[in-house]
Order: C-alpha cells, then sequence, then structure tokens
C-alpha cells in the first residue's frame, strides 16, 4: 500500500482543514489506518484512528472532541477533519496504515506503510 498525505496549509487559530491520505491498492480496505503528527523539534505522535470498516474511531486526548477520522474504502481514501484549531496543532501531519485492529494503535512502531506528510500551520 502506498500512501499519499495533502490538504495541509495555513490557517488561523479556530479554523479548519480537511487532510486526505490517497491510498494506492487493493488492499486499503483492509488496513486500519492512522494519523500521526510531528512538531517541530518534537517527537512524531499518535492523533487518531480508524480500524478498517471503519467505525471504532480512536483519539488522543489531545484532539478528542474537535478532529473526526474517517474513510472511504470505496475511493481508497482516509480523511481528518480538523476544527478548532489551535496553534498548538502547528505539525507535519503523517498517515500510516496497519494490520493492527486493537492494541498498538497510538504506537507508530505499529504501522507498516506511510504517507510523505502534509505541514499544518495554524497561527494565533
Amino acid at each position: 500500500v502506498q500512501l499519499q498525505a495533502s490538504g495541509g496549509g495555513l490557517v488561523q487559530a479556530g479554523g479548519s482543514l480537511r487532510l486526505s491520505c490517497a491510498a494506492s491498492g487493493r488492499t486499503f480496505s483492509t488496513y486500519t489506518l492512522g494519523w500521526f503528527r510531528q512538531a517541530p523539534g518534537k517527537e512524531r505522535v499518535f492523533v487518531a484512528a480508524i480500524r478498517s470498516s471503519g467505525g471504532r474511531e480512536i483519539y488522543a486526548d489531545s484532539v478528542k472532541g474537535r478532529f473526526t477520522v474517517s474513510r472511504d474504502n470505496a475511493k481508497n481514501t482516509g480523511y481528518l477533519q480538523m476544527n478548532s484549531l489551535k496553534p498548538e496543532d502547528t505539525a507535519i501531519y503523517y498517515c500510516g496504515a496497519t494490520k493492527v485492529v486493537l492494541s498498538g494503535l497510538r504506537d507508530q512502531e505499529q504501522y507498516y506503510y506511510w504517507g510523505q506528510g502534509t505541514l499544518v500551520t495554524v497561527s494565533s
């Protein structure tokens, strides 16, 4: 599976962005899709994940209630809708794919495939 993240950009605090993760290959629908982010000078951290058939999303506490992860398997695409953005959301956002369905979804080491990342900058 090859992944390509897009949709990043510059937005003011309180604004919204929707990131997309386009996948190649016929097996995208069999993978859990995860989103991670890496802020300048910091490690990559978990943001959200959605299982292969959709539903049962999980979120980092820092984004719960503001971000929504979804997917359209017919289009081989995953999404991260980000609302009420804050300056601390500024980071490069990566999408990843894994066969893990239960524990370990917050661990980037469990992901087999990664997109190239898309930069989100939130100004105050």
